[in-house]
């Protein structure tokens, strides 16, 4: 048998779950903002340049985004020249659910998160010594435990 340490370290930190949550959390509601502009924006390029509204998936992106274009429909007028009309109601929607969803993710951010605090790191070490002896065998075996508790880990 050959010699060997072993070194088995373990460290707790109080609130990292609940940081991983939120993170995860706020990822999302981007995720849903930029998931709901991108369909607006479509929504713009498509009635700029004046896409069949017969078409299938034009008339679903349509009606996906009547939903949300709904409440800002009769704020401006909407241009038209040849079949192709500028929604700049649309535009406005995106902005507004723009600070809507930033707004939503900061209060999440802020209710939710907890800084870092102190991190409890145990580490044991265990130590086998096996040496050759070729009458018997002898074997050592050490084991040391220490419990740290720095105030300011980065």
């Amino acid at each position: 048998m050959t010699d060997y340490k072993e070194v088995s370290t373990t460290s707790h930190e109080a609130g990292h779950e609940q940081r991983l949550t939120t993170f995860k959390v706020t990822q999302l509601i981007w995720l849903f903002l930029g998931l709901l502009e991108a369909a607006i924006a479509l929504r713009v390029v498509f009635k700029l340049i004046g896409v069949n509204a017969e078409n299938a998936f034009a008339s679903f992106l349509y009606s996906v985004t009547d939903i949300f274009v709904a409440p800002f429909a009769s704020l401006t007028g909407a241009p038209a020249a040849g079949g192709m009309v500028l929604e700049i109601s649309s535009v406005i929607a995106m902005i507004v659910y723009a600070l809507v969803f930033w707004a939503l993710e900061r209060i999440v951010y802020v209710l939710f998160y907890r800084p870092r605090g102190p991190v409890s790191v145990k580490q044991t070490v265990v130590e086998d010594h096996t040496p050759q002896v070729s009458t018997g065998t002898s074997q050592t075996t050490v084991t040391e435990t220490t419990n740290t508790h720095p105030s300011d880990t980065p």
